[in-house]
């Protein structure tokens, strides 16, 4: 889900399905429009503001402003256009118009009565700027940033001056006070700088251009733009605020901004990731991330407010930082989202479109300074965007198709123009020019970057690429935010603890380590009766873990290497299972699991093993260290074998052990055994067999490639599994195989695992799904 719609399900029903909900409303509202305009006016006309009316307008912006963005979303336009059209069909500019009574019955005047409505639209801008920063991927700056940061300042350079110039010449009549036009001047010039993210992202994605090289440059510029925009607004207001210009009041928002920025992004990234994650994890009542995103947005806001810039900026920043929390769940992100699309998002755009008085254009002077406006806008954005391309040396079609992407105002220059109306930095006539503006810019922006990226070739690179990229989508590890590692103290325990910690390193995982009972407990209520560990054992596990995601952290080779992992413990107070499954509960996508009792004296699993991985709904690895891993826990695998069988449990477990091999710089062994049939059948299947053989052993191989790992490939036929892999497991000091539970009270993930588990000379780890 984006932030303005779903653009992929345009044509799942005709536009005139959604034209006939809107002349349906339309019945509707004369219907009710004949029955109590009077009743209504009445009641706009006592002393104090109507609540009847108030829920009325709500439910009216929402309708409409849904419909109509439905409506845009089925031609290729970004939903809030939709919502803003709404808002100028039910202000003076359509309903006022054919129905003025009707239209000042639901929308009166009073100051009262307005505010209501402007209060929820302001809190609609602040939750708007938390989730455009929640969508910031700071890691798209950093891929393309040299050519991002060139397009983002001359983007931002070359319309600024063409706004301020506007300003400058602007006649007095559209200026809110001609004594403070320096004012209006800056405010127009960054108004007419900015692009918006949020329309350029959606659109790009609605595309299919998102991963495409050109497509992530636009984006990257984008947010650059936005991360820039915003810093400067946020001056701009606070100098509107003072209502003057002098050194002092500039020297106090210059120095505000930087010392709230280089606040936020250092120590303030820590207390907001510490803040999610203490809520998530301490917290029984319902949604209490949400709770505390909004807690730390508002506070970011005030802070703002309090070094002498607007709320604007704290709320953005706000949202960058929340975004870059490893524990944001994507379940948590759809919660937020749904509440700020739904009710705050078409309230918002609607209001702003309940402001504009487009019967104003009628003037020709309106209509030609509009189409000035316009001009201006678009030739600052576009010749700004392409000297910025020229200068990060892309070609001449590339800074063309740069150029056209990024003249996109949407939803930004809406949220600044109501802003500056409110302060007072623009007028009517003015705030209804630069809403116009928006709306062109934006409904134009779609078919010119069709046009411009339909003229740039796709280079060879930019293909494989593309083509490695959607192999890896498929990849299990890379939506894992969090591990749970339930060990004991025993060398099993600690050999899980090093592997814990070479997987958080190479993936910078957030690990909590859960200490269990000694050695595991069989009897639950002895488990609660007996003595835990003093300290000191604990802290063992906690030390593996963080020494070994360290060191694989300091080796990798990703850009930005080192990254911190954090590492915490949490001890338990209950039976080992009822702790893992209350723990579980705070959202992990995988349990690694290590205790002394690991297998039975028949090589079953121990029933301790079986309770812990079942209070876990989800994977679970479960480590057993045998040989030199039993006298030496801290050393890591120096050959791992990988049994693989083309079914996606296996290639889960493939994916594991390459990930580990990484980690710690040995080869991987993958083992395919392919069973032919009776000796009859040999002739015609065995090389069908062969053949599926060796494309599954490529896959996992290209894996290998793609994660630099050395990897050995073998295939093995007329041979039973188990006794393959064990054939093969000789000189493998690590076993590491996906399976799949099977039902029933015990642990049992089928014959062969079984007898692997059995008979194995070595360490193993059973990825179980």
């Amino acid at each position: 889900m984006n932030l303005f719609g779903h653009p992929e399900r345009v044509g799942r029903r005709a536009p005139g399905d959604v034209l006939g909900a809107l002349t349906s409303i339309g019945v509707i509202g004369a219907a009710l429009g004949l029955s109590t305009p009077c009743a209504w006016g009445a009641a706009a006309a006592t002393s104090g503001p109507s609540a009847v009316t108030f829920l009325a307008q709500l439910v009216l912006l929402m309708l409409v402003g849904r419909l109509l963005g439905e409506l845009m979303i089925r031609f290729g336009q970004p939903s809030v256009m939709g919502m803003l059209l709404g808002g100028i069909l039910l202000g003076p500019s359509a309903l006022g118009l054919l129905w003025p009574d009707l239209q000042q019955a639901l929308f009166p005047k009073s100051p009262e009565q307005k505010a209501m409505l402007d209060g929820i639209a302001q809190l609609g801008v602040l939750l708007l700027l938390l989730l455009t920063g929640m969508e910031t991927d700071l890691k798209f700056v950093r891929q393309v940033g040299k050519t991002a940061l060139a397009i983002s300042l001359s983007g931002v350079a070359v319309p600024f001056l063409c706004g301020f110039a506007l300003g400058e010449l602007m006649p007095e009549t559209l200026l809110p006070r001609p004594d403070q036009r320096l004012i209006t001047s800056l405010f127009l010039g960054t108004a007419l700088s900015i692009s918006s993210i949020k329309i350029v992202a959606a659109i790009i994605r609605e595309m299919g251009f998102t991963r495409r090289n050109l497509g992530q440059i636009i984006i990257a510029s984008a947010i650059c733009e936005d991360s820039l925009g915003w810093c400067i607004i946020a001056v701009i207001f606070s100098l509107a605020e003072a209502g003057t210009i002098d050194l002092m009041t500039v020297g106090r928002s210059l120095l505000g901004t930087a010392a709230f920025l280089i606040a936020s992004f250092t120590v303030g990234r820590r207390i907001v990731f510490v803040l999610i994650r203490w809520a998530n994890d301490h917290f029984e009542s319902d949604f209490p991330v949400v709770t505390t995103i909004l807690v730390i947005m508002g506070t970011l806001a005030l802070i703002t407010q309090f070094v002498g810039v607007h709320t604007v900026l704290g709320a953005f920043v706000a949202g960058v930082l929340v975004g870059e929390s490893p524990i944001l769940s994507k379940h948590v992100d759809e919660q937020l989202r749904g509440l700020i699309l739904a009710f705050f998002m078409p309230v918002f755009f609607g209001v702003s479109g309940l402001s504009t008085d487009v019967t104003v254009l009628k003037d020709p002077t309106m209509a030609g300074m509009t189409f000035g406006v316009v001009a201006v806008a678009s030739f600052g954005k576009f010749g700004g965007a392409f000297v910025g391309g020229e200068i990060g040396g892309l070609t001449r079609r590339e800074a063309l198709a740069i150029g056209c992407g990024m003249n996109a105002r949407g939803s930004t220059e809406i949220i600044v123009a109501s802003i500056g109306l409110a302060m007072g930095a623009l007028s009517q006539d003015l705030f209804t020019i630069i809403v116009a503006m928006a709306l062109v810019t934006t409904l134009a922006m779609p078919p010119m970057l069709r046009w411009a990226l339909a003229r740039v070739p796709m280079s060879d690179a930019e293909r494989e690429r593309l083509e490695r990229e959607e192999f890896e989508a498929r990849e299990f590890l890379p939506h894992v935010e969090r591990v749970l590692l339930a060990v004991d103290e025993s060398p099993t325990g600690h050999f899980a603890a090093h592997l814990t910690g070479l997987l958080a390193g190479s993936r910078t995982l957030t690990t909590t380590v859960m200490p269990l009972g000694n050695g595991g407990m069989a009897d639950p209520e002895a488990a609660r009766k007996s003595p835990r560990p003093d300290s000191a054992p604990r802290v063992r596990s906690l030390d593996l873990v963080k020494s070994a995601a360290q060191a694989t952290s300091v080796s990798s080779e990703e850009p930005g290497a080192p990254h911190p992992v954090d590492v915490m413990v949490r001890t338990p107070d209950t039976a080992d299972e009822q702790a893992v499954e209350s723990e579980a509960k705070k959202g992990y996508g995988l349990l690694m699991v290590g205790i002394k009792n690991t297998r039975t004296s028949s090589g079953e699993f121990h029933r301790d093993v079986a309770r812990i991985v079942s209070a876990f709904d989800g994977p679970a690895a479960i480590v057993c260290a045998r040989n030199g891993q039993l006298q030496n826990p801290q050393q890591g695998p120096s050959n791992i074998l990988v049994p693989i069988n083309g079914t996606e449990i296996a290639r889960r477990g493939a994916e594991l052990a390459i990930t580990l091999a990484r980690a710690c710089g040995c080869p991987v062994t993958a083992l395919h055994i392919a069973n032919t049939g009776t000796t009859t059948q040999r002739t015609w299947r065995g090389f069908y067999a062969g053949e599926q053989a060796r494309a599954v052993v490529d896959e996992v191989a290209e894996m290998a490639q793609r994660h630099r790992v050395r990897m050995n490939t073998v295939v093995r036929t007329d041979i039973a599994p188990d006794a393959a892999i064990l054939a093969h497991a000789k000189p493998a000091d690590l076993l590491i195989m996906g399976v799949s539970r099977r039902p029933g009270k015990k642990l049992f993930f089928g014959d062969t695992a079984n007898a692997v588990f059995q008979h194995a000379p070595g360490s193993t780890l059973f990825l179980a799904i």
